[in-house]
């Protein structure tokens, strides 16, 4: 991939650096919380998205929501887990972008959110854009030009 020197950043799309779906872990709506905690434990992820049935993006579930549920006022309220469902906790109002965005679109949806996700027209889940993936070509900039002096 060329650097962001030969190419404006206006002109890098998301798709070039989006972390396509078939790698993203991902729970169900109808997914106990149980579920999406060993999801989010197991992939070392804070958070995850949540799809439909037909796999169209519905909103993200994290760690710390799920550990408010079940935050009782002297102990964890464990059985909640098992009770509870994901949309019942999951976030919908979230950053989406679509593949054809560019950088500059992508950075300004993860501002405030590690990821953000990308969807198709009909909105199923295509993958996630990452802050990182932002830093990777910023640093591929600064090294390109410190070497070029």
């Amino acid at each position: 991939m060329s650097t962001m020197q030969e190419r404006q950043i206006q002109d890098i799309l998301i798709e070039e650096l989006m972390i396509p779906s078939e790698k993203v872990a991902h729970v169900q709506l109808n997914n106990p919380l149980e579920h999406a905690l060993l999801v989010l434990v197991k992939s070392g992820y804070a958070a995850v998205p949540v799809l439909d049935s037909s796999y169209k993006l519905a909103g993200i579930i994290g760690k710390t929501a799920i550990l408010n549920e079940i935050l009782g006022l002297e102990r964890f309220e464990i059985e909640k887990l098992s009770e509870m469902r994901v949309h019942e906790v999951m976030k919908s109002d979230i950053p989406r972008l679509t593949k054809k965005e560019n950088l500059v679109d992508g950075l300004n949806a993860v501002i405030n959110h590690a990821f953000a996700c990308v969807v198709d027209e009909e909105g199923h889940f295509d993958g996630i854009f990452t802050r990182r993936a932002i830093l990777k070509e910023l640093k591929k900039e600064i090294y390109t030009k410190s070497y070029k002096k």
